[in-house]
C-alpha cells in the first residue's frame, strides 16, 4: 500500500485503536504488509516517540516501512491520544507500558525503534526484557545519568533545593500554559530541527493537539519533576555493554538537544552496536529526513 506525502496524515499512521491499561486508555497504530498480518512472517516493528511527541510523528516511517514489516506505534502514558494521568513517571513505567502492550497484541521478538526519550526505552525495555527484543534502533540517544555524575555528590541535595524553588507546580502550570501555544511551538520545534522546511503547519498543528488535553498540564509537571529524579531512567553506559542483541545508533550531527558527540562514546560501549551519523539533520531526523533515515533502517533490518 503506498501512501503520499499529500495524504492526510490520519491516514498516514495505520489504524488507530484505543487499549486500556492499567484503566487508563492507551492510543497506538498498526499497519501490517498488504493489510493481513498473516500473510508476513518477518520482525514486527514497535516505534516509540520521543518526549512532546506522539505516533504522529512517524507518518512520514510508517507507511514506507510497512510495505515490508508489521508495524505498530504507541503512545506513552502522558503523552499523544494517551491518558494524561496523574502518576510517577519513569522509564520503568513505560518500559512495563511497552512490554504489556507487547504481551497483549504480537507475543514475537520485535525491533524496538525510538527517538530521544524513546531511544532511552528502547534501552531500558531491552535490560528488562530481553526475550521480547530481536534488536533495536535508536536515533539520539539520551542519558539522564550524565546529568547527576557531572553534579558532585556534596553539591547534588543543594542543586535539586534550588530547582525545587525554580519549579513550583503554579509556576510549571503558568509557563506551560504559554508554551502549548501554536507561535510558541513553532520556535521551539526549529530547535530540534536542522531543515526549517521540514517544520510545517502540519508538523506544528500534530504537537500542539496533545497539550490542549484534559490533565496536560499537571501531566507537564509531573513529567518535569521525574525527569529531574536519579531513578527515572538507567545508566545508558551502565546498560549498552549488557545487551546482546543487534543495535542500530542513528545521529543528527546538527543535534542540538543531545551532543552528536555521544554516538561515539556510546558506540564503543558495545561491538553489536553500528553508528550512523547524517549531516546536516537535527534531533527528530526521521521526520526531518525521512528519504534518508527509512532507507538506513530497512537496509540495517535486512540484515538482521
Amino acid at each position: 500500500m503506498l501512501v503520499s506525502n499529500n495524504t492526510p496524515w490520519e491516514k498516514r499512521i495505520g489504524k488507530q485503536r484505543l487499549w486500556v491499561w492499567r484503566g487508563w486508555p492507551i492510543r497506538y497504530s498498526y499497519l501490517w504488509v498488504s493489510g493481513q498480518k498473516q500473510e508476513c512472517t518477518k520482525t514486527p516493528l514497535i516505534l516509540l516517540h520521543g518526549f512532546g511527541a506522539a505516533i504522529e510523528h512517524w507518518r512520514h516511517n510508517i507507511p514506507i516501512l510497512a510495505q515490508e514489516y508489521p508495524i505498530y506505534a504507541l503512545d506513552l502514558l502522558g503523552f499523544g491520544g494517551s491518558k494524561k494521568a496523574a502518576t510517577d513517571y519513569s522509564m520503568y513505567l513505560w518500559a512495563e507500558q511497552v512490554h504489556d502492550f507487547w504481551l497483549t497484541f504480537i507475543g514475537q521478538p520485535v525491533v524496538l525503534v525510538g527517538n530521544s526519550i524513546g531511544a532511552l526505552l528502547c534501552v531500558t525495555v531491552a535490560e528488562r526484557y530481553p526475550e521480547m527484543v530481536a534488536g533495536m534502533v535508536m536515533i539520539s540517544l539520551p542519558d539522564v545519568s550524565l546529568r547527576q555524575k557531572t553534579i558532585p555528590s556534596w553539591l547534588r541535595p543543594i542543586v535539586n533545593t534550588i530547582e525545587g524553588l525554580f519549579s513550583p507546580p503554579l509556576l510549571l502550570k503558568g509557563l506551560f500554559n504559554i508554551i502549548r501555544r501554536p507561535q510558541i511551538i513553532r520556535p521551539w520545534i526549529k530547535l530540534a530541527y536542522y531543515d526549517a522546511s521540514a517544520i510545517t503547519d502540519e508538523l506544528v498543528h500534530i504537537i500542539t493537539i496533545p497539550p490542549q488535553d484534559q490533565g496536560a498540564a499537571r501531566t507537564f509537571c509531573l513529567l518535569f519533576e521525574a525527569v529531574k529524579g536519579t531513578d527515572y531512567g538507567p545508566s545508558i553506559q551502565a546498560v549498552l555493554p549488557k545487551l546482546t542483541m543487534p543495535m542500530l545508533l542513528v545521529w543528527g550531527l546538527q543535534d542540538r538537544f543531545i551532543p552528536p558527540s555521544l554516538g561515539p562514546i556510546f558506540a564503543q560501549l558495545n561491538p553489536n552496536i553500528i553508528l550512523v551519523e547524517l549531516d546536516h539533520a537535527g534531533h527528530c531526523l526521521h521526520d526531518e529526513c525521512p528519504d534518508q533515515f527509512n532507507p538506513i533502517l530497512l537496509d540495517w533490518l535486512k540484515k538482521l
